[in-house]
């Protein structure tokens, strides 16, 4: 049986307008979609690359290539998971950038395609702001201004949110991101990709201050991570020459130790910024965010200061397609559509 398009049948928070859209992301190793409806996900699928695990990282020839093999079938079953058919959409929403330029010209490519044949407006949306407007997916009257801790393994900001189009950026790593951050030292533990997500695993049960690294000491909100990771490298080649099982022995209290010295760098920061702008809305976004450290320690800070904090769930907070169909459809309600001929940016530098 068909059904007509019906928005309502899915919330009732907001007025029924009509608009369907469908977004797509492809901005590193995931390949995602998601269905947006009068500003409610109704589907959000990710297909991660396996492939990538076995050299320590992503390789962006074959992320490319993966994305290619894809795109067709997770589209197709974000659609057929939103009950909505293409000659429904009101528009086609894609990441432009940044991210790999082989992976995210499949994604403007693709978007582009479909957007010709079906003979609706192209929506393109900056990967950075949508890890931001990610709150909005389940928080969709979140006051402004926030400020946002964004965090993921390219990038590293605090940023001032004063409108779902004006974002400042009030600091950013100068060098490394904490995601970033976080892989490299699992990699120097022998951890398999991603370590991030199992320095938080491993974590749970270790001493947080049984160990301490250096970071970097650079001005205002901004970070550094180079140096930590230098410290953490020569700190286990030291060790490791004293006593070749002292990562095995001591890998609870070495992760621990790890993700409470970067999680109080990152709290750090945002706890002066918050201080000096007055601004006690407090989110957090990106890869990182869906680390328990960091969710937990905002939690406490926020208690002490009298914060009220956002986090996304764990589904928004890595790479996916229903934060960049919210900040097409914030784009679209203003007719910020895109050229046909538009093409993607692989660093912020060429936005």
């Amino acid at each position: 049986m068909h059904l007509e398009k019906d928005c309502n049948m899915h919330t009732n928070a907001q007025p029924v307008q009509n608009i369907t859209l469908l977004a797509i992301e492809s901005s590193c190793d995931d390949t995602a979609a998601a269905i947006i409806c009068d500003g409610k996900i109704l589907s959000n699928i990710v297909t991660s690359q396996d492939v990538h695990q076995k050299y320590g990282g992503v390789v962006p020839e074959l992320a490319s290539r993966s994305h290619q093999k894809n795109i067709v079938p997770v589209v197709d079953l974000a659609l057929k998971q939103a009950k909505i058919s293409l000659m429904e959409l009101d528009g086609i929403v894609f990441t432009q950038g940044p991210g790999l330029l082989g992976s995210l010209l499949v994604g403007n490519s693709f978007a582009k395609g479909l957007a010709l044949s079906l003979n609706k407006p192209l929506i393109a949306v900056n990967h950075i702001d949508a890890h931001v407007l990610a709150h909005l997916i389940d928080n969709p009257k979140i006051p402004f201004p926030f400020l946002c801790l964004l965090v993921s393994g390219g990038h590293t900001q605090i940023v001032k949110v004063n409108s779902v189009s004006d974002m400042e950026i009030l600091g950013k790593t100068i060098d490394d991101a904490a995601g970033e951050a976080f892989d490299k030292a699992a990699k120097i533990l022998g951890l398999p990709y991603p370590g991030g997500p199992l320095i938080d695993k491993y974590a749970v049960t270790g001493n947080p201050l049984a160990y301490k690294f250096s970071t970097g000491k650079v001005p205002d909100f901004n970070f550094s991570f180079s140096g930590f990771k230098t410290a953490v490298l020569y700190f286990i080649r030291d060790k490791m020459a004293e006593d070749a099982t002292f990562i095995d022995t001591n890998l609870s209290d070495i992760c621990a130790s790890i993700q409470h010295t970067i999680v109080t760098y990152l709290l750090s920061k945002l706890k002066t910024a918050a201080l000096q702008t007055n601004i006690k809305h407090i989110a957090i976004a990106g890869g990182v965010a869906a680390n328990s450290g960091l969710r937990n320690n905002l939690k406490s800070m926020a208690d002490k200061y009298n914060w009220t904090t956002y986090i996304p769930k764990f589904e928004y907070c890595t790479d996916n397609a229903g934060m960049i169909a919210m900040a097409g459809y914030h784009k679209f309600l203003v007719g910020d559509t895109a050229e046909i001929n538009i093409t993607a940016f692989a660093s912020l530098k060429n936005k």
